[in-house]
């Protein structure tokens, strides 16, 4: 027992020490004031204060180290301090140097005894880095935001429940929002329809971002269409993905470019692919494609019979009354052509006067004869062009398609066009043909 207390003071002066130097190593500033006089500093808080020895500190008011809007505050925090190991809440505050400079900082002050007294221990942490930190994420932050305000893609970040938490001005102008803030709207709150590529309405589990909320899942290049308060339709490539994948709470980022025009553009070059020009009906290349397509097909065949159509005498009407006029008369047999048609037979025009028909389902016999007369009287009414009364006559060749027809789709063509030649009045034919076709015959 002896032995315990003859060595107590030699451990308390062993802490002592350890404490000592703990606090003198310490990356954070200590100071201890006292009375309003500091009489310790570390080297931490002497390098904080820029000071070149221990005396520009030590002695010294500590309100001379403390910015003047924030020496009431700390004043105003250590009178709270009543009880010996209390600590106040840890506080920001800004602090002068000895070279004249200020430097920001977090403080906690502690009531403590110093030296049979007590006094103010205070630990000082630089804030230097952290707000360099926090102004560099501020700029990156204005950056993007200047940068995503710029784009012409739309850009909207949507919040685990659904509401908007931004939205671009692109987004807004593609929405048809452009004077009203979107923020803080649901998205199921929004005038808007959303459409498939058919352009029918879609499913609202369709909707890209909400999959991405649901799942997790990235999606890319999601086309939709998308009915606008005003009426206007816009047709939308999207992609939408996690803000931050690796945070479950993470909201969604939609973004999306308007492909309106390139749409149109792209359907029109479609179209100009497989029209006619003049006539507006198919051409070569898609009659013989959808030919191809009922010629691969074992049942129920989708075309039962195809006509070659061209017309007796086009020749004249364009030497004696020229191009312009024959390009009418063209124009008109064709729109007679379609009116004469049912809505799901095709017909095109697969070169100067020749038309080629189509027949859709089981057209035979009786009706196919009353078509063609129907056909024929309805090309043969007289045509006004320009002052001129002009009568066009037709003739029409058939060949019928049957399961398993193996024809080629130029074959079926070369076909019909016998049969027509077949049919054609007698000052009409050029030449003498002598292939003949069981599926072909002549009207």
């Amino acid at each position: 027992m002896g032995n315990d207390r003859a060595n107590a003071p030699a451990n308390v002066e062993q802490l002592a020490q350890r404490y000592r130097s703990l606090v003198d190593y310490s990356p954070d500033g200590v100071v201890v004031h006292e009375r309003g006089t500091v009489v310790y500093a570390n080297p931490a808080m002497l390098r904080l204060l820029a000071a070149g020895n221990p005396d520009e500190v030590i002695g010294q008011p500590v309100t001379n180290f403390v910015e003047p809007h924030s020496v009431e505050p700390m004043l105003d925090r250590i009178r709270r301090l009543t009880i010996a190991g209390t600590a106040s809440d840890p506080s920001e505050m800004t602090l002068v140097r000895c070279d004249g400079g200020s430097i920001e900082v977090e403080t906690v002050s502690v009531l403590t005894a110093w030296h049979e007294h007590l006094a103010y221990q205070v630990v000082v942490h630089d804030l230097t880095q952290q707000r360099r930190a926090e102004a560099a994420q501020r700029r990156a932050e204005q950056f993007f935001a200047s940068v995503v305000s710029q784009l012409e893609e739309g850009v909207v970040v949507i919040d685990r429940e659904g509401r908007i938490e931004s939205a671009n001005p692109a987004a807004r102008r593609i929405f048809g929002y452009e004077a009203d803030d979107l923020v803080g709207t649901h998205i199921y709150d929004l005038p808007l329809c959303l459409l498939d590529a058919n352009a029918q309405p879609m499913p609202t589990s369709w909707y890209p971002v909400i999959r991405t909320l649901a799942t997790g899942e990235t999606v890319t290049r999601f086309v939709f269409g998308l009915d606008r308060p005003d009426g206007l339709r816009r047709w939308l490539s999207a992609n939408s993905r996690l803000l931050n994948p690796s945070d479950p709470d993470s909201p969604a980022v939609s973004s999306f470019n308007d492909i309106t025009e390139f749409r149109a553009s792209r359907r029109q070059l479609e179209y100009q692919a497989t029209h006619d020009p003049l006539t507006g009906l198919a051409n070569r290349a898609l009659v013989l494609s959808r030919l191809a397509a009922a010629l691969g097909t074992t049942e129920n065949l989708p075309v039962s019979s195809v006509l070659f159509i061209d017309l007796d005498g086009f020749k004249t009407i364009n030497d004696t009354l020229g191009h312009a006029i024959g390009d009418t008369v063209l124009q008109i047999v064709a729109q007679r052509l379609q009116r004469g048609l049912r809505s799901d037979d095709i017909v095109g025009r697969i070169g100067g006067d020749e038309f080629l028909v189509l027949l859709s389902g089981r057209t035979l016999g009786d009706d196919l004869d009353s078509l063609i007369a129907r056909l024929r009287q309805a090309m043969a009414e007289p045509i006004i062009a320009r002052g001129h009364r002009i009568q066009v006559d037709a003739s029409i060749g058939v060949t019928h398609l049957h399961a398993g027809d193996n024809r080629t789709p130029e074959a079926v063509l070369h076909d019909a066009d016998l049969a027509m030649y077949r049919a054609k009045p007698p000052n009409h034919q050029s030449g003498t043909l002598s292939r003949r076709s069981d599926s072909t015959h002549a009207s």
